[in-house]
């Protein structure tokens, strides 16, 4: 199949993403598929070549808007976040389209365009929704269910409507004086961010005015919850059945951008070590948020679970990371699925979609 894997574009999540696409494009090009992988900010100014009858030595790059052999280069993610300011230098008129030259004329020639986009205009419906009117195959869920999942505050809204449970919580716009009681420790969190970007724990009210000027940087409404001692596990649904349990135990701190991302800084167990029981439930409770945000193809859910064995929702994750240590792919190995059957089972989704 042509395939275009879109990665990369302005998210904070930018480092993660392209990380992402180059895992997806080396197991998509081992399988026989005619991949290429498109920056969706920088595009490419070459279309004609994006899928040349040619053999591979002769193309000038199968990574557009970026150097050679790239692909190959790739994975290793950062401890800080990308300078977005520099990449946004890099397009003049960025502010005008935000998809870079030729992206959509590319899509368009695919099959199917294989998200591996995360973040602000990836997972928000965005993308999904502008592809929909064009006509683009793309994998991952549609464009309303990505909106929903990407706003926390909305999603938890629906998590209590449909009986969910989740941690209790707060909406609080830039701008509010956040007179709701606040209890510590609690989570400060950027409503519609990913990767634990703008997210903080706070132990005093010294801690929590700081956290809440770091989420406003990246947001202009964040939620505030309890925190929920214990232990943190993920699920990943496909097609509505959910996968085995894994548990995250990071070394130090808590899961966010660097322990989700450097390698050796947290452990991962799958299937998670805990009774059957509550596995069964942790598997229950992901496709019921599945079934609750209208969600398709696939996603991950993530989930505390306090001393008291009681477990918690956080949020859902459409577009889940595929990045050489990522949760989802081991989750499917845990199955008997590799990298490169995930790749095709996403792939095959999405082109039955009704």
């Amino acid at each position: 199949m042509r395939i275009v894997v879109l990665a990369g574009g302005i998210s904070t999540e930018r480092d993660v993403s392209l990380s992402s696409g180059a895992m997806i494009y080396r197991a998509l090009k081992e399988r026989g598929h005619q991949a290429v992988l498109l920056d969706v900010y920088l595009g490419y100014r070459w279309k004609e070549e994006a899928f040349p009858d040619v053999s591979e030595g002769q193309r000038p790059g199968a990574v557009f808007g970026l150097k050679k052999d790239w692909a190959k280069e790739m994975g290793k993610i950062e401890e800080k976040n990308p300078d977005i300011e520099k990449i946004k230098a890099l397009r003049p008129d960025g502010a005008k389209n935000f998809f870079g030259p030729n992206v959509i004329p590319i899509c368009q020639a695919a099959d199917v365009v294989f998200l591996a986009l995360h973040g602000e205009n990836g997972e928000n419906g965005k993308i999904q929704a502008c592809f929909d009117l064009m006509g683009i195959t793309y994998t991952g869920t549609n464009y309303l269910s990505s909106a929903i999942s990407m706003n926390k505050g909305i999603s938890k809204e629906l998590f209590a409507a449909n009986g969910i449970p989740t941690p209790w919580g707060f909406r609080l716009k830039k701008g509010e004086t956040g007179e709701k009681k606040t209890v510590f420790p609690c989570i400060v969190k950027a409503c519609s961010g990913g990767s634990s970007v703008g997210v903080a724990i706070a132990g005093s009210e010294d801690d929590y005015e700081a956290a809440l000027a770091e989420a406003f940087t990246y947001d202009d409404e964040v939620i505030v919850e309890q925190y929920i001692s214990g232990r943190e596990f993920s699920v990943g649904v496909m097609d509505g059945k959910a996968l085995p349990v894994i548990e995250i135990a990071p070394l130090t701190g808590f899961y966010d951008y660097k322990n989700k991302y450097q390698p050796g800084t947290t452990v991962e167990t799958c299937p998670a070590d805990i009774p059957e029981e509550k596995s069964k439930e942790l598997q229950a409770c992901a496709e019921k948020v599945f079934a609750a945000l209208r969600l398709e193809s696939y996603a991950r859910m993530d989930f505390r679970m306090n001393q008291e064995g009681e477990i918690f929702c956080l949020e859902a994750n459409t577009l889940p990371g595929m990045t050489p240590i990522s949760l989802l792919p081991q989750e499917a190995a845990a199955v008997g699925m590799d990298f490169g059957d995930l790749c095709e089972r996403i792939l095959e989704s999405a082109l039955h979609k009704e």
